[in-house]
């Protein structure tokens, strides 16, 4: 993975589209299963494979929280190879913890996981900025990181299908369909993003803004990761 250092003449750039981050993740705060679906899930019964690749790919090509951090991922990847193997990675976790989650019905809080997505964009915009080897002498595993976290964007979306009621006849395949829906859309979601990355790379403005790019990236992390905490703080009390 490269890394970038500053450019003093790019800072009043970055502040300025560290600000616009803000709007960006509000929306990601909002990103989630649509009410129209989760009506459609809660009344579905029986195998519906083509309706739930549907909601699959929708979430994903819809889901700004892994769109940020797949971003991240490849920023700095060049060789077909490197990118087919982190997103690889990536799909084994989201893949495991999206059907295990939601078979298990394991009770965990969807804001502090989605404050861990939130988190896992913070740290891949940290890495390609260098950060950790220039903080704490050492470059953090990136190839198991992206699974581990891959983990927690799977479990994500399993903690919001724990809220519906969901018909055990054909789970299991609406389940498996839904997830090949979710990497079908991944797909898609990175084909377009490598499509403007090859565009940008091949342009003066890449190393120029580089850097820029990823505190942009690292701010919308932080504002998702607040947003989600705040909502968790809401919660509790409420209860």
């Amino acid at each position: 993975m490269n890394s970038l250092r500053a450019r003093p003449p790019a800072i009043c750039r970055t502040v300025l589209l560290a600000l616009m981050a803000f709007s960006f993740a509000g929306a990601a705060f909002a990103h989630g299963v649509a009410e129209g679906d989760q009506g459609y899930i809660e009344q579905t019964s029986g195998p519906q494979i083509g309706a739930f690749l549907y909601l699959g790919a929708k979430h994903m090509v819809t889901g700004y929280d892994h769109l940020l951090f797949l971003f991240g991922v490849i920023f700095f990847l060049y060789r077909m190879k490197d990118i087919a193997a982190y997103v690889t990675l990536f799909a084994i976790g989201h893949s495991t913890t999206l059907i295990a989650g939601a078979l298990m019905g394991t009770n965990v809080s969807a804001y502090l996981v989605d404050a861990i997505i939130g988190l896992s964009v913070v740290y891949k915009a940290l890495d390609n900025l260098g950060a950790f080897q220039r903080w704490f002498g050492v470059q953090p595993n990136t190839k198991a990181a992206v699974l581990i976290f891959g983990l927690f964007h799977g479990f994500g979306l399993a903690t919001k299908l724990q809220d519906f009621s969901l018909s055990p006849d054909g789970l299991i395949v609406n389940l498996l369909s839904f997830n090949v829906g979710v990497e079908i859309g991944q797909i898609l979601a990175l084909a377009a993003i490598l499509i403007v990355m090859g565009y940008w790379r091949r342009t003066r403005s890449f190393s120029a803004h580089a850097f820029t790019a990823n505190v942009v990236l690292m701010t919308a992390g932080f504002v998702l990761t607040g947003y989600q905490l705040a909502g968790f703080a809401l919660e509790g009390a409420a209860s």
